[in-house]
């Protein structure tokens, strides 16, 4: 089940909001919480509900062990046992074809990949689970002893298929007491709204004209930056949009999640577009991966390449985001020791082309797993051996050129300040206002929910 559908928006979510909202109990809420989260799981996963049940205990169990045997040998090994599962699963189901494939290449022989599907949201969950019992270890957290307190952080729906990355301690309040005001309620309602209306209006826009574009067989130079700007707003809007929806349904269930986006496409360096996108996983790899291998202190440029390339990796079992890895570590590596004090003397608009520049190539990694069709676009966006434009590359930009404009603008914070700027102008008429628009913003939503045949969640897959 996704978030921009019709059974999500108009019978799965009133029925929870009803059946949650009976008792302040928070037994109760926790439970119902549970059962909802768990069927809005398993409508797309019917059978992996219980990979997702069993990774939530294996880390329960050993946060007790950790706790019971603090700084002792016990829990060494229960943070190694968590380790090794965790890992493993992911290890099975994510990467293991890949590496099988890799071994049949390079030596020649034929050893049978293990068929299984990748469960939605495996990549995302069990990096939960893991933090919460390295943290353990670490002493920076308090053990759970409830093990339905520890399951509702582990499968709360808003977040559990595509982010954000929520430690555990910064929810560990909230799974013994909260409680959902009218404000809070009214924010999460129109925060779901904004989310909503990047997914439907503009990613699914502009992802409609990148496939369009980029999966033809005959790019020409202009067709090929067309539609690589066109993915560049798809990604930003789809996973932006999906936190922001994630972040509003917290917030009408008593919970307050971090943001994970902080306008990217307006970096001045790739060290500030990492600083901005995706920063629950960032913050991930830097405080669990990059720090103790040494951090800045010791090794930095290996580290960064490092911690780059398992990044690549956990998006996903290919080459290009191997690649893609790569080149965002090449990138950041030589910003930190070569240009950091040169590009803050460079005027801010060439720093915003030069980010927004390799932010696009980066992109194009992305986007193309086939690596011969990832090379042919990039000798097409840089002119070698095709043509500059043709008349279905010009009518293609003639046609997504207001959308270009749109999404640019909802790029930036402009239109949050505008917004902020009429409230605080008119306090009065932004009480009916505000209403207004996220219920139409919500209907205009629906209508296009109903008429589109392309509403994919690009996350979903990682």
């Amino acid at each position: 089940m996704v978030f921009s559908s019709l059974m999500f928006i108009c019978i799965f979510l009133p029925s929870v909001l009803v059946l949650y909202n009976l008792s302040k109990n928070i037994t109760y809420r926790n439970t119902v919480l549970i059962i909802s989260s768990l069927f809005f799981y398993a409508w797309g996963e019917p059978i992996w509900v219980l990979l997702l049940i069993f990774s939530a205990f294996v880390d329960y169990i050993n946060g007790l062990i950790i706790d019971r045997h603090y700084a002792r040998m016990p829990a060494k090994l229960a943070l190694a046992a968590s380790l090794v599962i965790n890992l493993g699963l992911l290890a099975v189901f994510k990467y293991s074809g890949f590496f099988i494939g890799g071994i049949n290449s390079l030596l020649h022989v034929n050893i049978p990949a293990p068929a299984v599907t990748l469960p939605i949201g495996i990549s995302f969950y069990t990096f939960q689970t893991l933090s919460y019992t390295i943290d353990m270890y670490r002493g920076n957290t308090r053990v759970q002893k409830s093990f339905p307190a520890f399951l509702t952080y582990v499968s709360m729906f808003p977040q559990l298929v595509a982010g954000p990355i929520v430690r555990y301690d910064a929810v560990s309040s909230y799974l013994t007491e909260r409680t959902v005001t009218a404000e809070d309620f009214a924010y999460g309602i129109k925060r779901f709204t904004i989310g909503l209306s990047k997914k439907v209006m503009l990613a699914n826009s502009s992802g409609a004209a990148a496939s369009m574009i980029l999966d033809t067989t005959r790019l020409t130079v202009m067709s090929s930056w067309l539609g690589i700007i066109m993915y560049t707003f798809q990604i930003y809007f789809d996973f932006s949009g999906y936190s922001d929806m994630a972040i509003g349904l917290g917030r009408m269930l008593g919970f307050k999640f971090g943001e994970n986006f902080n306008y990217p496409y307006i970096s001045k360096s790739i060290t500030d577009f990492w600083r901005r996108w995706h920063i629950s996983l960032s913050g991930f790899f830097r405080d669990y991966i990059y720090i103790p291998l040494g951090g800045n202190r010791y090794r930095p440029v290996f580290n960064l390449i490092f911690v780059w390339l398992l990044t690549g990796l956990w998006h996903g079992a290919s080459m290009n985001f191997i690649i893609w890895g790569l080149f965002y570590g090449l990138l950041l590596s030589i910003e930190k020791t070569l240009f950091h004090k040169r590009l803050q003397r460079i005027p801010s608009p060439l720093c915003y082309i030069y980010t927004m520049f390799f932010v696009a190539i980066g992109w194009g990694i992305f986007y193309f797993t086939d690596l011969g069709d990832l090379l042919v676009f990039l000798k097409s966006a840089f002119g070698i051996n095709t043509a500059l434009y043709d008349l279905t590359a010009v009518s293609s930009f003639m046609s997504n050129l207001w959308l270009i404009i749109i999404c640019a603008s909802a790029s930036t914070p402009v239109p949050a300040i505008v917004g902020r700027y009429i409230c605080k102008r008119s306090p009065k008429a932004a009480l009916v206002l505000e209403p207004a628009f996220t219920v139409l913003a919500l209907g205009v939503c629906v209508v296009l929910i109903v008429g589109q045949t392309y509403n994919p969640f690009l996350y979903f897959r990682f």
